[in-house]
């Protein structure tokens, strides 16, 4: 395809154009950047006069060509001239951020309150979940008998009385398994660190 930008009284510019666009509607790339460099000059034209300004008409541009993807498909060669069905969804597109951007006006950055966000920061996050994994690491680093009652004691909230009950041992070897537990765990999580 020839990527010259059409004139509007060029029947072959027109010609290109429309073929342009109904490949686009059959998702060939190549197609949609010949579409693109044919008209996105005369787009941001219409776009920016209506939206009045730069950089949210470059915005309205970018929705404009992500519809004419999704849409090009419903483009009919004898019902519309290719740049008119285009300007037209430019124009909409200008017109809704038109009227989104009168509906909620903007405060300038240094006028806008402070508000706190009391969510744990990135690196906060990060060096919970490394402590976490680490935890679980040298928790599966214990004996069978000293993870399982550590876990049932700090992570289900069971007396050592009831572990001792549940495992069928005296309260005084449960006690054993859980400080030893407890003393590897220690030395892991130091070694770790």
């Amino acid at each position: 395809m020839d990527i010259r930008t059409p004139r509007p009284a060029d029947p072959a510019a027109r010609e290109r154009l429309t073929e342009a666009l109904v490949a686009t509607g059959r998702e060939d790339r190549t197609a949609f950047r010949a579409l693109y460099s044919l008209t996105s000059a005369k787009l941001f034209g219409v776009i920016l006069r209506i939206c009045n300004d730069r950089q949210a008409a470059e915005e309205v541009l970018s929705d404009v060509y992500l519809t004419i993807w999704k849409r090009a498909g419903a483009y009919e060669p004898g019902r519309a001239s290719p740049i008119s069905w285009l300007a037209t969804i430019a124009r909409n597109r200008a017109i809704d951020w038109r009227r989104s951007a009168a509906r909620t006006p903007s405060t300038p950055l240094d006028e806008a309150p402070d508000i706190a966000d009391d969510r744990p920061s990135a690196i906060d996050t990060i060096v919970a979940d490394e402590s976490a994994r680490q935890l679980h690491l040298c928790l599966d680093a214990l004996d069978d008998k000293q993870r399982v009652a550590i876990r049932a004691a700090f992570f289900d909230g069971l007396t050592y009385a009831e572990l001792a009950e549940r495992q069928a041992v005296p309260l005084g070897t449960m006690n054993s398994w859980v400080r030893r537990g407890l003393l590897g765990l220690k030395e892991c999580l130091n070694d770790a660190a």
